[in-house]
Order: C-alpha cells, then sequence, then structure tokens
C-alpha cells in the first residue's frame, strides 16, 4: 500500500522517515508481514535519495521493526507489542440532546448463544448461496465492460418491476414499476418517508408494544411519537391522538404480540386516515410466513384514497445482510421520495439490485419461501406444542398464525420480570428476547419473544429445557 510521510522543513529528513515509519507499525497502522514500498519507489516519492531510504530502512531492520526477504524487500516483523492508542484530545462538538436517549445498536456479529431463540433472524444456513452466488457473479461480469456509471436512484428498473410482480401476486399489492422504491433495507424506507412527510413537531403513532427502530427513526427527526396500545384485533383506532400526522403498523403480523390485524380494524384505520388527513406505513415485514388461516388483504390494497405506504423487506425472507428493502408509494410521493433517496445515498448497491431481480424472475425466491415456510412452520408448532406441554401456567403463548417469532405472557405480575429471565437465560447459553422491552407509553407485560429462524429444529426441545429452568 502507499506510505504516507509528511516531511517538514527540519533536518535531517532521515530522522523523520525513520520516525513515522517506526510510529506507523507500533500504533498497528503498519501490520506484521505487511511490504514496505521498495526503497527506489519510496525515494522517488519523498524526492530523496535512495540512499537516505536505505538507511532508514537498514536501521529498522537492525532494531527489530522490519525484515528483508532475497529478492522480495522488507516486510514488517512479527512479534512487535502495539503500544496503547494515546487518548485524542477533547473535541467540543456534542451530539444534539436527542441522541443521547437512544441506546446503543446491538452487536448482531456478537458471539451466539449456544440456543438462538431471538426473533426475527431467518436461517442463513438455508439460503441457496450457490443459485446466489452464480446470479451476482453474472452480474459483476456483466458491468465489468461497462462505464460504472450510477443509476436511478429509485433502483435498477428490472428489480422494481420484479418486486411489483412478486407482491402482486403472492400478497395483492396494487403497485406497478413506477411505485416501488428499492432501499437499503426497511429500515431506510422509514428514514426516507418521514423525510418527505413529516415535520419536526408533529406526531406520529406507533403500536404499543412495538417495533423499536421505526420510533427512534421518528424522534430522530424530531417528531412527536406516541404510542397506542393494541387488542386482540390490533391497534386501537380510537386512540390515536388528534393531529396525529402519520400511523406506523403492522397489520399482517403485530409485532411484537403477533396478532393479525382484523378486516374492521383496518377498515377503521383507513377511515381514520381520510378523516384525520394522515398517512400510514404499513409494514409487511414477514407475511410471507403464514402457516394457518387465510391472509387478510393488505392496507395497501384496501386504501381508496391513495394514504398507505407499504414497506417490504427482504431481510426476514433471504439474509438481513443484503440490506435490501423497498417501499410502493403512491404517485404523488414518487418525486419526493426519488429526490430523497439520492440525497440520503444515491443508489442502493446496482449489482446486488440486479441479481435480486434475476433470483425473483427465475422464480427461486418464491421456491426459497414456499421451502422456508415448511421449516418455519414445523419449528413454530414444535415451540407451541412443548409450551403447552412443559410450561403450563409459567409461560402462556399468544395465538399466532406466521411469522419468525412467537410471543408467550409471563405468569408473574411484575412487569420487569421477563428482564431478569433473560439476564438468567443468556447465562445458560440461551437467548431470548423480553416483551417488556417492547413498551413504551403502555403499561409493559411481561413476556418472552422467542424466535425459531436461527435455531436448528432438533435443538428447539433442548433450548427450551434450559430455559424452563431459568423461570
Amino acid at each position: 500500500m502507499d506510505l504516507h510521510i509528511h516531511l517538514t522543513g527540519e533536518r535531517p529528513v532521515s530522522a523523520q522517515v525513520y520516525r513515522q515509519i517506526r510510529d506507523a507499525i507500533l500504533d498497528g497502522r503498519l501490520r506484521p508481514r505487511e511490504a514496505l514500498p521498495p526503497s527506489r519507489e519510496l525515494a522517488r516519492r519523498l524526492q530523496l535519495s535512495r540512499n537516505t531510504v536505505l538507511v532508514v530502512y537498514e536501521r529498522l531492520r537492525a532494531e527489530g521493526f522490519l525484515e528483508s526477504r532475497v529478492g522480495a524487500g522488507m516486510f514488517v516483523s512479527d512479534g512487535i507489542r502495539i503500544r496503547p492508542a494515546t487518548a485524542a484530545s477533547e473535541s467540543p462538538l456534542r451530539p444534539r440532546p436527542l441522541w443521547n436517549d437512544v441506546p446503543q445498536p446491538p452487536d448482531m456479529s456478537a458471539t451466539r448463544s449456544e440456543y438462538d431463540f431471538r426473533p426475527g433472524i431467518p436461517d442463513a444456513r438455508l439460503f441457496p448461496y450457490v443459485a446466489w452466488r452464480v446470479r451476482v457473479a453474472r452480474q459483476l461480469h456483466l458491468r465489468s465492460t461497462g462505464t460504472g456509471t450510477h443509476i436511478d436512484a429509485a433502483g435498477v428498473p428490472a428489480l422494481r418491476a420484479a418486486i411489483a410482480r412478486h407482491i402482486g401476486v403472492s400478497r395483492g399489492v396494487r403497485a406497478s414499476p413506477d411505485d416501488v422504491f428499492v432501499m437499503s433495507g426497511s429500515q431506510q424506507a422509514m428514514d426516507l418517508i418521514t423525510r418527505v412527510l413529516v415535520a419536526p413537531g408533529e406526531i406520529v403513532a406507533v403500536e404499543d408494544p412495538g417495533y423499536a427502530l421505526p420510533r427512534l427513526a421518528f424522534q430522530a427527526h424530531g417528531c412527536r411519537v406516541t404510542g397506542v396500545p393494541v387488542d386482540p384485533d390490533g391497534l386501537v383506532v380510537d386512540a390515536i391522538p388528534d393531529r396525529t400526522r402519520l400511523v406506523y403498523v403492522t397489520p399482517s403480523h403485530q409485532y411484537p404480540l403477533g396478532m393479525a390485524m382484523s378486516m374492521a380494524r383496518r377498515q377503521a384505520l383507513l377511515e381514520w386516515a381520510r378523516r384525520a388527513d394522515a398517512c400510514i406505513i404499513e409494514d409487511d415485514y414477514d407475511s410471507e410466513f403464514r402457516y394457518t388461516g387465510r391472509p387478510l388483504e393488505p392496507l395497501q390494497s384496501l386504501d381508496a384514497s391513495g394514504r398507505v405506504l407499504y414497506v417490504g423487506s427482504f431481510s426476514k425472507v433471504l439474509l438481513p445482510t443484503l440490506r435490501l428493502g423497498f417501499v410502493v408509494a403512491p404517485a404523488s410521493l414518487h418525486a419526493a421520495l426519488r429526490k430523497a433517496k439520492f440525497v440520503a445515498d444515491w443508489h442502493t448497491a446496482v449489482p446486488v439490485q440486479a441479481a435480486l431481480a434475476q433470483f425473483i424472475d427465475d422464480g427461486l425466491l418464491a421456491r426459497h419461501i414456499r421451502r422456508m415456510r415448511s421449516v418455519y412452520g414445523e419449528r413454530h408448532d414444535r415451540i407451541v406444542r412443548i409450551l403447552e406441554r412443559d410450561f403450563r401456567g409459567r409461560l402462556s403463548p399468544l395465538p399466532s398464525l406466521g411469522g419468525l417469532h412467537l410471543t408467550a405472557l409471563l405468569a408473574e405480575t411484575d412487569a420487569r420480570a421477563d428482564r431478569v429471565i433473560t439476564v438468567r437465560a443468556h447465562t445458560a447459553g440461551v437467548s431470548v428476547q423480553a416483551l417488556s422491552r417492547h413498551h413504551s407509553d403502555t403499561p409493559a407485560r411481561p413476556g418472552l419473544l422467542l424466535g425459531y429462524g436461527a435455531i436448528a429444529t432438533d435443538r428447539i426441545e433442548d433450548g427450551l429445557r434450559r430455559l424452563r429452568g431459568c423461570l
């Protein structure tokens, strides 16, 4: 790699070169076995004599910082102890106060528990890697002869068309390719929708309990976020505050409780939005995985007044690391969403978009969903059976027709009992999530979220047996 060395007017220059290379090694910027530039090249770049560079290299070699390899050059030696980083000077810069209240993002790359029941994580072991690699490689090859220019901020046309067909067939969503905007995950969709539609200080309503990340996105834009209770029919429409500008809901599989919003409640919410001149974000985050019962129509397909923005994600269906999502928006918002996406990051990665378009068009997405629906359905049923058999009186599963997790209520009345249990479980090698953490404005109910995407089917019973010992 290029080695940056800054020379001042001080003398001798060899001491400056020596000190800066030595500091780069001690600070860990030059790593063990990393090659240094050839002496001729470094001398030319620094406009020094080659002998000056050779003297520096020889001194560093003699002191054990470098080692020479015949015919290969100079390399950083193994075994150099990196010195502790020095504290940077205190900066006067401070974030806006709201960021002090935002929790630190979880480290999703941290070591997994022996029994992983975290919600919302698909089984990466069953992802069709070979088929995906073939399509990504093909797209990279096709673009290797192009100019490498950027594309429409709304997304690759082939993917927008493929998504419109996919959700039209599988979910009954009414959308043309022009209505589809490709995002770097559903969370970016929430962020950009808020930028386009909601002014700081306006009221945004969210389900309570509910998904925390959209709430944080709304708060980051200066919105006044209020929680609205849910009951067995879904969001309680009559509890939405006056002058609410936007409502965020998960009607197909309420997060985290798991019920589907009833048809009567869906119609009531749409009527409320019409009367209040408000908009609705419909997050259909894992609707592909429904195991029993007839699927209800999305709010978007019932909407006759163009007030619903439909958000979907491929994180639950494929892999979270792909960071691919989308929003279906009415025509009146197309221009503003395109501008907002361009301002945010120009566009989502093109080769991945194009590969996903081919993956959908080749029928591989539908095939993968069918396969995973069977796998997850079996895991869902197994957890329910074990809870009813071994946890009676301690943990009661709530009715859930699909998704990647189910929620079970604890018999304890202490609202924070579930948090104590999750700590015990983590110590015992079991990862679960506390229901009370998803409450904000309504009284918390203690319970546990049990995901079944990340845990193999044959490990569920052993994992739940260990969890039972933590109750």
